[in-house]
């Protein structure tokens, strides 16, 4: 199947362009073998799930997700199992691959998620900041290593006029402490996308100056 063919499976769902105006299609290839044990494509698709985030200004489209380590791919049942569930923010014993565009000028909650997180700038440019206050510009290719700590993503692409993108590999951990208390999931704004998962707010965060 050529990808001009390929319907996008978040039509009639996400009212924001998918991808963002100006980004890529995102092609997703799985995968597997065939009766004679040959490696062979499974699917060329679009992912099965896409999620508006924070105010319908950015789109994320899961690639793929897990539920347990090591995974289980006889019988095919990863394929059903990221087919059939969309994760939350993270997956208990499991991983999450997100792909998440921003608009311009985005700026995301400050949040912390109970995952280690490998972050890797697929287009465009992007403001790290950590809740230290400590912060690094982060250019296509590069990669940043979260190890549940609180962070926030400016996109300051085209001084903030351009779309961007971030590729998210995330990892379940076990729980874990800064040496003086028991780390705590924090997504402010992406309580109401992800809200099944969370129970904590950064205090200063507001919809009408995030994105």
């Amino acid at each position: 199947m050529a990808v001009t063919d390929m319907q996008n499976p978040a039509k009639g769902y996400v009212q924001t362009p998918h991808p963002v105006q100006s980004l890529p299609p995102v092609v997703r290839h799985i995968t597997g073998h065939n009766a004679e044990g040959k490696s062979v494509f499974l699917s060329t698709d679009g992912g099965d799930h896409h999620r508006e985030l924070v105010n319908k200004s950015a789109t994320a489209n899961i690639i793929y997700s897990t539920n347990q380590h090591p995974v289980e791919l006889n019988g095919g049942e990863d394929i059903k199992y990221a087919h059939e569930n969309e994760p939350g923010i993270s997956v208990e014993n499991g991983s999450v691959c997100r792909m998440v565009d921003f608009a311009p000028g985005g700026v995301s909650p400050m949040e912390r998620v109970n995952s280690l997180d490998y972050a890797i700038v697929i287009e465009g440019v992007f403001k790290m900041i950590l809740d230290s206050g400590e912060e690094r510009i982060m250019q296509r290719g590069d990669i940043a290593v979260q190890r549940s700590t609180a962070h926030r993503w400016v996109n300051i692409t085209g001084n903030g006029r351009l779309p961007a993108r971030v590729l998210f590999v995330m990892l379940d951990i076990n729980d874990s402490n800064t040496g003086f208390e028991k780390v705590q999931r924090e997504l402010g704004l992406l309580q109401k996308d992800y809200g099944r998962d969370a129970d904590f707010y950064y205090e200063n965060d507001f919809y009408e100056s995030e994105f």
